[in-house]
């Protein structure tokens, strides 16, 4: 199993290069214009997938289940309640 260091790094290696070196490959009249948006493509693509990949490890909430829907679920996965009361909803 992969630790959980290895994706931020190879991600962010990843966006780092397009950030920093393709920049220097930009040509044309415009080329600072060109590097600008380059790096800022990188940065916030590299923020929008950090956001997202830190909210899914800690998510601040879960799905909401009635009664009904927990009993349903419980009955179809094989471990079926008899009594309400062993439910903490």
């Amino acid at each position: 199993m992969v630790d959980a260091y290895v994706p931020p790094v190879v991600i962010t290696v990843i966006w780092a290069f397009i950030g920093i070196i393709c920049p220097f490959f930009a040509r044309g009249p415009n080329r600072g214009v060109t590097q600008c948006c380059i790096m800022l493509t990188a940065v916030t693509c590299w923020l929008f997938w950090l956001c997202c990949y830190l909210t899914q490890m800690n998510p601040l909430i879960g799905p909401k289940l009635s009664m009904n829907e927990i009993m349903i679920m419980a009955r179809e996965w094989g471990n079926e309640i008899k009594d309400t009361m062993d439910v903490q909803a």
